[in-house]
């Protein structure tokens, strides 16, 4: 679909700082740093707006500046399921790059978004142009499978509850509010709504979090933690 329903701002020195702080962009050398950022576009998303769907034209890159991003996949003919929530400093959208084609995923915004938009052509022209720099962009990729490694270690945990409370911290760690249902944590932690809200009836009775409206707020990370790490028994 076409990439006309964002808005489109001017980049900021926070923008900037953010985004060479943490994730992909500040692990980079200052050149390749300092290109992405002169070519890149800043984009504002509202909640619920898709930046892209599975099937769509290929595109370049987003480095999420702030906001929380749900990213979904459906392998072969399944359809798309939320697989993962991503928070500031995460970047994907690099399948079009590497392997060529159009989007693998889908990508919306869960809460207003800013992000960082690195056209597939400007990638193109800076490897183009230099080409190491290919090597740079290889990296995202590989942040991801570790990444994916995580959500697969977490969906093996047997208990549902622990696995439920390893989701929860894996989104905390980016952000203590997590703006879910909780038929959508069951999605990430493949887990009934029924399953849910048993868990966060027992976490919020530990004191571990507290239930809001569609949302979840993490209270005592390192105690959420700590009980996901038990041994299964």
């Amino acid at each position: 679909m076409p990439r006309c329903a964002m808005r489109t701002w001017a980049m900021t020195e926070r923008d900037a700082a953010v985004m060479t702080r943490s994730g992909w962009l500040s692990r980079q050398p200052e050149p390749v740093r300092a290109e992405v950022l002169r070519r890149a576009l800043v984009e504002v998303f509202e909640p619920g707006e898709a930046f892209y769907h599975i099937g769509d034209p290929p595109g370049g890159i987003y480095g999420l500046i702030w906001g929380l991003m749900a990213v979904a996949s459906a392998p072969g003919s399944a359809a798309p399921r939320m697989i993962h929530l991503g928070a500031p400093g995460m970047w994907t959208g690099e399948a079009p790059y590497v392997v060529g084609g159009g989007r693998v995923i889908s990508l919306r915004a869960v809460t207003e978004c800013r992000v960082l938009y690195l056209p597939l052509e400007a990638m193109e022209a800076m490897t183009a142009a230099d080409p190491p720099v290919a090597r740079n962009f290889a990296q995202i990729p590989l942040m991801n499978i570790m990444t994916l490694l995580r959500l697969v270690d977490d969906l093996l945990i047997v208990d549902p509850d622990r696995r439920i409370a390893a989701v929860l911290v894996r989104i905390a760690a980016a952000v203590a509010t997590i703006p879910l249902t909780q038929s959508e944590i069951g999605d990430l932690a493949c887990a009934t709504r029924k399953q849910v809200n048993f868990a966060l009836r027992r976490f919020a009775a530990a004191g571990w979090v507290a239930t809001g409206y569609r949302s979840v707020t993490v209270a005592d990370l390192p105690a959420l933690a700590a009980f996901v790490a038990r041994e299964e028994g």
